[in-house]
């Protein structure tokens, strides 16, 4: 990988890569918050519910387009400024999401935060990975995806009930508290991470050369699959499982956990065989999505088996990223940003899929067609297994899944 490593004591690196995961934790928590209080922003902001959706939609494009932008532009600088920066911007924006009562000024700041917080990413993979060992990048990854995770399981439910204990501004007025006090960790315990490789011009055609591109598509058809089928789990396990009311929380919060278990356990693998795990995460998502569909009136087996899809799908997370930066080789800073965005996108087109399914038939249909994604996976993710990082002058040959060492 194009970032040089950051000469610092494991006692240091495990205190930096702690406020990394604390910034993607919170940055994940101010994503997803608004789902768990969009009728209350609806009412208050004087728009339907349908209309408030808008503001995930709105945030999840500013992360696919607006932070691979940022990263390019920002490609020559160190990472903890980018990383202090980006969160005082997102200070801003969550405290224009807490105050205004303009719906169309909260879209826009909500489209700005998603922007920052793509930013955000790339810069704290890159600083988590200069501050460790290089056969350790894959956990130093995953310490980072599972703050994404976490922030999934347990921010957001809690972020919810405080939303409606005192009310969804409140909830962000406590996301812009801790949005601070990451920002006054992060300047004291985060190292420096200088900018060690080349300017964006030399880097553009590594990030985007097919090889990179082909697991782009990997991330968005895993993440598609999952949220095809989890985007209206609700109404499946209400209409063929037969749970309803407060147990329907308890499924959900058996996925949220197996995201974030999984999330941080794919490091290990990613540092011994990324593109193997990659396969079998395929695999396991699908194998998993078919079982859901044929066992999905027991409750019990529906439970384990949203246990093993959660951490199938999160469990790739730390080897998708891993395989991007390393096929992108000289081009790794770059493309640090690119997963996230397309994570998002196959996020976006899952959704869209298994709601025209539900729309046309049943609760069932939106289980089958994350299957559907599943299976197209699974070859795209053996393709990809067999694509070897670039060879560039001043690198030593590499075994397949493992970065590239350029010289800075």
């Amino acid at each position: 990988m194009s970032t040089q490593q950051t000469a610092v004591s494991p006692r240091s690196a495990a205190r930096a890569l702690t406020m990394l995961f604390l910034g993607a934790f919170v940055m994940g928590s101010s994503e997803m918050l608004v789902v768990g209080v969009l009728d209350l922003v609806a009412g208050d902001l004087g728009v339907s519910v349908s209309t408030a959706g808008t503001l995930v939609t709105g945030f999840a494009l500013g992360l696919a387009i607006g932070g691979p932008i940022l990263t390019a532009l920002t490609i020559r600088l160190n990472r903890r400024t980018i990383l202090c920066g980006t969160l005082v911007l997102a200070i801003a924006c969550n405290l224009v999401v807490a105050l205004s009562s303009s719906y169309d000024l909260t879209l826009v700041a909500r489209t700005l935060t998603g922007a920052f917080a793509g930013l955000f990413d790339a810069a704290a993979f890159a600083a988590g990975i200069a501050v460790v060992p290089r056969d350790r990048a894959g956990r130093a990854l995953a310490v980072v995806i599972s703050g994404f995770a976490v922030s999934t399981a347990v921010g957001v439910p809690l972020g919810t009930l405080l939303g409606h204990a005192i009310g969804w501004r409140g909830s962000y007025t406590a996301i812009v508290v801790l949005l601070a006090t990451t920002l006054i960790a992060t300047v004291a315990l985060v190292p420096s991470v200088p900018n060690t490789g080349v300017g964006v011009d030399g880097q553009v055609r590594y990030a985007f050369a097919p090889r990179v591109l082909a697991v782009l598509a990997l991330c968005a058809l895993v993440f598609g699959a999952a949220f095809a089928a989890m985007t209206y789990i609700v109404p499946f396990l209400q209409e063929v499982t037969g749970v309803s009311g407060a147990l329907i929380s308890v499924f959900l919060l058996a996925y949220g956990v197996a995201t974030a278990v999984g999330s941080f356990g794919g490091g290990r693998f990613a540092d011994r065989n990324a593109g193997l795990t990659l396969i079998v995460a395929a695999v396991g998502a699908t194998g998993s999505l078919a079982a859901l569909h044929l066992f999905g009136t027991n409750p019990f087996l529906v439970a384990l088996l949203l246990l093993a899809l959660g951490a199938f799908v999160m469990g790739s997370g730390p080897s998708l990223q891993y395989r991007v930066v390393a096929l992108a080789g000289p081009g790794g800073q770059l493309a640090q940003s690119l997963p996230a965005s397309a994570i998002n996108l196959g996020i976006a087109f899952g959704s869209f899929a298994g709601g025209v399914a539900v729309g046309s038939f049943t609760a069932s249909a939106a289980i089958l067609t994350g299957l559907v994604i599943a299976v197209v996976a699974v070859p795209v993710a053996w393709a990809t297994s067999r694509l070897e990082p670039p060879v560039v002058e001043d690198s030593a040959p590499v075994a397949s899944g493992q970065p590239v060492a350029v010289a800075g």
